[in-house]
C-alpha cells in the first residue's frame, strides 16, 4: 500500500523536494532562538555586551522572518501538492469506475462511492502533504534538540529522554483502537451520504406521497448510527491525545524537579538551566506535533484503503483474442442460456432462441421472468456463466465489448439524461456528430418541433434527469440520441409502457422509423404494440415457454393468447 502512496509524489517530485528543504529549514532555524537564550543569559547580559545583544536579536528577527516565508511556502504549495495528488486519485477512481462491471454496480450504493470520492480522498491529501512533512520536521526537531540539550546537560537531557518509551507505548496502544473506531465511523459516513443522496433523489415522490416524516426516519437511523460511530471515534481519539498529554506534562515535571536539584547541588548554572526550561519546548513540540498527526494518519490512511477497495475491484476485461469490429449484420443467437445474479437463484434456464437479421423479436410474459436479463446479457453487460450469445455467428466474448456496444442501441422505460443541453444529450449518441445531423436525428425522433418552440432551443438545459421535460420527450430525446448513434441492433426494454396512449402513438411512429433495417429486440407489456412482430416468444420463470409469430400464438391458446385476451379486454372496458 505505501508503494502505491507514493507513486503519487512521483509526477511532484521537484515540488517535494522544496517542501522536504524548506521543512528541514524551518526545524534548523528553531533550535537556533535557545541558543541565543543561552549565550545571552551566560555571556552577553553578564559581561553588558549590549552591541552583541542587539546584533544577536535583530539576526533572530531576520531569521524569523525567513521562516516565516518558509511556512507559507509549506503551507501553500504543500498543500497545493496535496490538492494535485487528490485530483489525480479522484481521476484515476472515476476512470476506473467507469470500467467496472455492472455486477459491482448492483452492489454499491451511489452515495457510498460518492463519500470515497469525497471525503476519503481529502483526508488523503492532507495525509499526502502533512505525511513526510510532519515527521520530517518533529523528527530533525527533536534530534537537534536532544542534542543540544545533551551539550547543556547530558545527565539531564539523559533524565528527558527516558520518559520517551513511555510516550511511544502509551500511543501505540491508544492508536490501534482508534484506527479500528475511524473505520467504523468512515463506514457510517458513507451509510448517511448514501440515505441522503436516495432521499433527496426521491424528494419528489416524498412530496408527492407526504411521506416527509418517513423520510426523515429513515435518514434519522443513518444519523444515529454516523453519532455513534463518531462518538467511538472521537472516544478513541480523547483516550489518546488525553493520555499522551499526560506523559508530555509529566516531561516538564521532571525537567523541573530534576533540574532544580541539578542547580541546588551545583551541577547545572541559573544560565544553563534556564536555558535548558527553554529548550525543552524544542524537544515537547515536535513530540506532541506527532501525536496530533496520528489523528490524520488515521484519517488518511483508512481513506486510502477505501480508495484501494474499489481500485482493486477488477475491471471489465475483454478476452486475450477478443478482435474489434466495425459494423454487424445483426443476426442473434442465444443457445442454452443459464444466468443467475447470484448462485442460490437461476434467472435465466436453458434459453434458446434466434433472431434474424433485420428482425423484430418480441419478449412478453410475467414481470421478473427474465426479458431484461437477456437484453443486459446481449450488449455483455454480465458474463453468461452457460451456454453462448452469438451473434453474426462470432460469440460475444470474442468480440471487445466497446465495439459490440458501439453496433447496439437501447431504449429503456427508464430514460436517464444528464443536466446539460438538449443537443449534449443527444449528442451522446455520437460526439462527433455535425450539427445537421443532429437536427436531423430530432426530426426523426418527432420531437424537433418542441425543441424549437423553446426559447434556447438546442441549448436548452433539461435539469437533473430531465426534470424539465415530460416522460414523451424524455423518451423522444433518447430516441434521437439512438437515431443519431445508428446502430444495426436496436434493444427496445419496456420503451412505451409508462405513457399514455396519446404519447405511446407518436412514440411508437418514432420507434417504428427507429426499427426499419435493424434487428430489433422488443420487451413489451402492452401486446398491442408488438403484434407485427416478425417472432413473438413467451419467457416464464427463466424459460421460453412459446414461441411463434402473433397469430400462432394466439391459436396456441396458451400464455399468449390468455394475456392477449386480457389486455384486450381491459383496453375495450
Amino acid at each position: 500500500m505505501l508503494k502505491r502512496f507514493l507513486n503519487y509524489y512521483k509526477p511532484h517530485k521537484r515540488l517535494f523536494i522544496m517542501d522536504m528543504v524548506a521543512s528541514l529549514l524551518v526545524s534548523i532555524i528553531a533550535i537556533l532562538y535557545p541558543m541565543v537564550t543561552r549565550t545571552m543569559l551566560n555571556d552577553l547580559i553578564p559581561n553588558k555586551n549590549y552591541r552583541m545583544i542587539v546584533i544577536f536579536g535583530c539576526g533572530l528577527l531576520l531569521l524569523y522572518f525567513v521562516r516565516m516565508l518558509l511556512n507559507f511556502f509549506i503551507q501553500y504549495q504543500g498543500h497545493i501538492m496535496g490538492v494535485r495528488m487528490q485530483a489525480q486519485m479522484r481521476s484515476d477512481l472515476f476512470n476506473h469506475l467507469q470500467k467496472l462491471p455492472f455486477r459491482f454496480l448492483d452492489n454499491n450504493e451511489t452515495g457510498k462511492i460518492m463519500s470515497r470520492m469525497t471525503s476519503d480522498l481529502f483526508d488523503i491529501s492532507e495525509l499526502a502533504h502533512h505525511g513526510p512533512e510532519n515527521p520530517l520536521i518533529s523528527g530533525v526537531s527533536i534530534i537537534l534538540s536532544f542534542a543540544y540539550l545533551s551539550t547543556i546537560n547530558i545527565w539531564l537531557a539523559l533524565i528527558v529522554f527516558a520518559c520517551v518509551p513511555f510516550l511511544v507505548l502509551v500511543s501505540a496502544t491508544t492508536r490501534k483502537k482508534m484506527t479500528a473506531a475511524f473505520r467504523e465511523s468512515r463506514q457510517a459516513t458513507a451509510i448517511i451520504n448514501d440515505s441522503l443522496q436516495s432521499s433527496i433523489s426521491g424528494i419528489r415522490v416524498t412530496k408527492a406521497f407526504t411521506n416527509a416524516d418517513k423520510e426523515a426516519e429513515k435518514f434519522e437511523v443513518g444519523n444515529e448510527d454516523f453519532k455513534k460511530a463518531r462518538r467511538k471515534a472521537y472516544h478513541a481519539m480523547g483516550v489518546f491525545h488525553s493520555s499522551t498529554t499526560f506523559i508530555t506534562d509529566v516531561f516538564n515535571v521532571v525537567v523541573l524537579v530534576a533540574g532544580g536539584l541539578f542547580l541546588y547541588n551545583g551541577k547545572i548554572s541559573f544560565g544553563d538551566y534556564s536555558a535548558f526550561i527553554v529548550s525543552i519546548n524544542l524537544f515537547l513540540g515536535p513530540v506532541n506535533t506527532l501525536i496530533r498527526f496520528m489523528e490524520s494518519f488515521q484519517n488518511g490512511v483508512t481513506g486510502f484503503e477505501r480508495f484501494l477497495e474499489i481500485m482493486d475491484t477488477p475491471p471489465e476485461a475483454d478476452a486475450p483474442d477478443a478482435i474489434e469490429v466495425s459494423r454487424l449484420a445483426g443476426e442473434i443467437e442465444l443457445c442454452n442460456v443459464t444466468y443467475g445474479y447470484d448462485s442460490e437463484r437461476e434467472v435465466l434456464k436453458n434459453v434458446n432462441l434466434k433472431i434474424g437479421q433485420g428482425k423484430t423479436f418480441a419478449l412478453v410474459g410475467p414481470s421478473g421472468g427474465g426479458k431484461t436479463t437477456i437484453c443486459h446479457l446481449i450488449p455483455h453487460f454480465y458474463n453468461v456463466e452457460n451456454g453462448s450469445i452469438l451473434i453474426d455467428g462470432k460469440e460475444i466474448h470474442t468480440i471487445t465489448r466497446d465495439s459490440l456496444r458501439r453496433n447496439i442501441g437501447i431504449v429503456q422505460q427508464d430514460v436517464y439524461l444528464f443536466n446539460a443541453s438538449i443537443r449534449d444529450n443527444i449528442l451522446y449518441g455520437r460526439l462527433d456528430a455535425t450539427e445537421e445531423e443532429v437536427i436531423e436525428a430530432a426530426k426523426r425522433a418527432n420531437i424537433h418541433d418542441y425543441v424549437m418552440s423553446l426559447e434556447e432551443g438546442y441549448d436548452t438545459v433539461i435539469g437533473e434527469r430531465g426534470v424539465r421535460l415530460s416522460g414523451g420527450q424524455k423518451q423522444r430525446l433518447c430516441i434521437a440520441r439512438v437515431f443519431l448513434k445508428n446502430p444495426p441492433i436496436l434493444i427496445l426494454d419496456e420503451a412505451t409502457s409508462a405513457l399514455d396512449n396519446a404519447t405511446e402513438i407518436l412514440i411508437q411512429e418514432a420507434l417504428d422509423e427507429l426499427c426499419k433495417g435493424r434487428t430489433t429486440l422488443v420487451v413489451a407489456h402492452r401486446l398491442s404494440t408488438i403484434k407485427n412482430a416478425d417472432e413473438i416468444a413467451v419467457v416464464d420463470e427463466g424459460r421460453i415457454v412459446e414461441q411463434g409469430t402473433h397469430d400462432t400464438l394466439l391459436a396456441q391458446n396458451g400464455i399468449y393468447a390468455k394475456l392477449y385476451r386480457q389486455q384486450f379486454r381491459r383496453d375495450e372496458q
